[in-house]
């Protein structure tokens, strides 16, 4: 998914010691007049990152014949991984390494930017509700100039007394992923009957993030309401998570703090001002070239973010660069 703000401010990531806390989300429309809009949970101000993740938005359930569903046309990225799951509805991603998927309810779909890949996500006429979430991954120094890929992963249900959970990144409740990380993290789907009390096994040099798709709980003791962002700190063995009078449905993410400062403006994920400039002006470029905007072919290899295969959408201009010069903070 591309980040659809007309101006979009520079976002100075850091890392550091916190206690839990609630954040809640801003409304972001993806453009239009009958635009479909996100609750954007990360990055916020005072916390840029959860372990590698990065950015979060949460979206719908939304009718597509109200909001038009997702359109969201190619567009590039750099030294990230983006994290497609769904709750209801399809949609269908294409991007300049070949790969062509759909993004199902309760299947992960994992991309790889490394130095540069361009992708496109469009629900198909078939669906009429779209509910879910995207997240981005930021890649440490050593892996974020690494070769873009892609995996389509389908995990398997783990359950208890009142609980059900998909482990889709990482390691948790006897679960394993075997989808590619670059740094240690956590992702899961867990639904929670009314009155459940469920206390998970976790990593303590693990921060965590609770997102809450509907419903209302205790995560650690903090009440966490709907749409709501709950952050977790290091430091416990085990996070307690308690439903109130309804059920819940979450998602768990997590990872050890990323011990790097990144620079993320727009789509790209960067460490300077200069390397920003730099991947704006090689898209700009790119795309500038009308011969470069569509294939049929697999032999993409245009420029440093290729060309979509199969799709049609003229692509995303990058925004304007802001007037001052992107800071880099530790």
């Amino acid at each position: 998914m591309t980040n659809p703000e007309r101006d979009p401010d520079e976002i100075v990531c850091t890392t550091g010691a916190a206690a839990v806390e609630v954040m809640v989300p801003r409304e972001v429309p993806l453009g239009g007049p009958r635009a479909m809009h996100v609750r954007r949970t990360l990055p916020q101000r005072h916390r840029s990152l959860i372990g590698a993740w990065c950015f979060l938005d949460h979206y719908g359930p939304d009718e597509v014949a109200d909001s038009g569903g997702m359109s969201v046309a190619p567009h590039p990225h750099t030294g990230l991984q983006t994290v497609s799951w769904l709750f209801t509805g399809e949609v269908e991603h294409r991007d300049s390494a070949g790969h062509h998927a759909m993004v199902r309810p309760g299947e992960l779909n994992l991309m790889t930017a490394g130095r540069g890949i361009s992708h496109s996500e469009v629900s198909p006429g078939s669906t009429t509700t779209l509910h879910g979430a995207q997240l981005w991954v930021a890649l440490p120094e050593s892996a974020r100039d690494t070769d873009p890929g892609f995996e389509h992963y389908v995990p398997g249900s783990v359950s208890g007394d009142g609980w059900r959970a998909r482990v889709f990144l990482g390691s948790l409740l006897g679960e394993r992923s075997p989808v590619t990380t670059y740094s240690p993290l956590l992702g899961a789907e867990l639904r929670l009957e009314p009155h459940t009390r469920l206390t998970l096994d976790v990593d303590p040099a693990f921060e965590h993030g609770v997102l809450v798709d509907h419903g209302v709980l205790a995560v650690a003791g903090q009440e966490t309401k709907q749409h709501e962002l709950v952050y977790v700190p290091p430091g416990s063995a085990a996070l307690e998570l308690s439903a109130y009078d309804g059920p819940v449905r979450l998602l768990l993410l997590g990872g050890e703090p990323f011990g790097e400062s990144i620079v993320m403006w727009w789509n790209f994920v960067g460490r300077t001002h200069d390397e920003v400039v730099g991947f704006r002006e090689e898209w700009q470029a790119q795309i500038s070239d009308a011969g470069a905007v569509v294939s049929d072919s697999q032999d993409v290899s245009e420029g440093r973010f290729g060309v979509v295969v199969g799709d049609h959408l003229p692509p995303i201009p990058a925004p304007e660069m802001p007037h001052v010069r992107l800071k880099q903070r530790r």
